[in-house]
């Protein structure tokens, strides 16, 4: 039975996980029912509902399929590495669905279902601000226990990759990061007129020390964007592990400061949540890094993060910028203009700097926020925090 609403990408997923359950299981298994779930543009994601089970309760499954051709590292091998490797740790710490069954020559998985449940950017999107608030301390929480519990398995996540033919593991970070340190003094100076000292490119550097071989790396989805994360009845679960790779454990908490650096939904949060997002993810990390216990310690490396990110991310949206001076996402409506949020993450890096004696940077930082006022004096100065925020206290 095929729902008259269901894409063909989403019935041809489901019925090619139809054949790869009954082949395991030596028996039909019958999905029916297919709903296009979304994706991205190199992928379809469906549910289905199991008819037909003989060895199995559950209800229904989640079908994801690649459809673009593999280049040198295939975003489909480093999604079933990472759902191995969770579906490995105890229930109690699993920061995702349960792999049920994957197949490299359809290049698709079939996942356990965690039901109807919100995202992330549903909540911060929603009207109720204490919802908001606490989803987002639930995702700090999920983000510290997914990186103390993957601690020390990057041995065993490089053999989940190598066993599906994936030689090279990388962080896709990583080299964008760099370029944008070699390349966005020459890009600052082009675009805005902003003259880049030898003292701030030094400064920046520091964030390269978190992209190699640090005593404190574990897992990262790299992209936790809000929508990117389920908000399910057992808590906060990440979905989305494409670009999955082992990285400095501060990289993905320093989120919380700017926040959520280049997604399409980067508004603001209200400085007490995110203080408390960050202690929340430092009491799951510290069992396992009790030196980042030490606020001189944590404050140094979030500062290289922070610092990393919003040259990162304006290497990637000042282009994007000069073209034209739209949201960052499609959506207007759930996507900041990208001119306010750089000046939002250049005007943080300030503060930042200020605080942890980077004075390069603090300076580099005002005047990059002075000549974004000058070139888009009409678009709002400051960022707005996320819409549930924005609601009154009841």
């Amino acid at each position: 039975m095929t729902d008259p609403q269901a894409t063909p990408g989403a019935v041809a997923a489901v019925a090619g996980a139809a054949r790869l359950l009954s082949r395991r299981a030596g028996s039909e298994v019958e999905l029916s029912e297919p709903e296009d779930l979304g994706g991205s543009g190199s992928s379809v994601v469906a549910r289905a509902r199991m008819a037909q089970n003989p060895f199995s309760d559950r209800r229904s499954v989640v079908i994801k399929q690649y459809q673009d051709v593999p280049g040198p590292s295939d975003p489909f091998r480093y999604e079933v590495a990472s759902c191995q490797l969770f579906t490995a740790l105890p229930a109690d710490v699993r920061p995702s669905p349960v792999i049920i069954a994957h197949d490299p020559d359809q290049r698709l998985l079939v996942l356990e279902d965690l039901g109807r449940s919100m995202t992330l950017a549903d909540k911060l999107f929603g009207p109720d601000r204490e919802a908001a608030r606490t989803c987002l301390l639930g995702w700090a929480r999920g983000l510290g226990r997914m990186q103390a519990a993957t601690a020390g398995r990057e041995g065993d996540f490089g053999a989940l990759l190598r066993r599906l033919g994936e030689k090279v593991r990388r962080d896709p970070v990583a080299d964008q990061a760099r370029a944008a340190l070699a390349g966005l003094p020459d890009l600052l100076a082009d675009a805005l007129g902003v003259h880049v000292p030898d003292l701030a490119v030094l400064e920046a550097h520091g964030g390269v020390r978190l992209l190699g071989g640090t005593g404190f790396r574990a897992f990262s989805p790299s992209d936790t964007c809000p929508d990117n994360n389920l908000v399910t009845s057992r808590g906060v679960r990440f979905v989305d592990f494409e670009w999955g790779c082992f990285r400095d454990v501060v990289l993905d908490a320093a989120y919380v400061r700017l926040p959520f650096p280049a997604c399409a939904a980067s508004f603001a949060l209200p400085a007490p949540v995110a203080t408390q997002m960050l202690d929340a993810w430092r009491a799951e990390v510290t069992p396992v890094w009790p030196e980042l216990d030490d606020p001189e310690v944590l404050e140094s490396r979030l500062g290289d993060a922070h610092l990393l990110w919003v040259w990162w991310s304006t290497w990637l949206l000042l282009p994007r910028l000069l073209h034209r001076d739209g949201p960052i996402g499609a959506d207007a409506g759930r996507s900041p203009r990208i001119s306010t949020a750089l000046r939002h993450y250049w005007r943080g890096l300030a503060a930042v700097a200020a605080d942890t004696e980077r004075p390069a940077t603090a300076d580099l930082a005002g005047a990059v926020v002075d000549a974004l006022d000058a070139r888009f004096p009409d678009a709002p100065s400051e960022l707005p925090v996320f819409p549930a925020f924005r609601v009154p206290d009841r």
